[in-house]
């Protein structure tokens, strides 16, 4: 007595789908399993991060200076735009 067979578990799904609808369970699995996936990876993530604390403090410098460089070319471009647009009202 206290275990389910193949029976009972059909029947129980038989009234699952009856209740939610086919969409509605798919929907369900999808969302529990998304769920366990993101878990999984928070706690992966929370064991890599204190072992790599210290060498991530380097690689964030290195991306900032890049994007530092990256925000100087944008600004030399607009003061050459803006130039442009000076001499070419002057002209006019």
């Amino acid at each position: 007595m206290g275990s389910i067979g193949w029976t009972e578990i059909l029947v129980i799904a038989l009234i699952a789908v009856l209740l939610f609808g086919a969409g509605r369970i798919a929907d369900i699995g999808k969302g529990l399993g998304q769920g366990i996936k993101n878990f999984k990876e928070g706690i992966k993530d929370a064991g890599d991060s204190d072992e790599e604390e210290e060498d991530e403090k380097p690689a964030k410098k290195k991306v900032a200076a890049k994007s530092s460089d990256k925000t100087e070319k944008k600004v030399e471009k607009k003061e050459k735009v803006e130039v442009k647009e000076e001499a070419t009202e002057e002209e006019a």
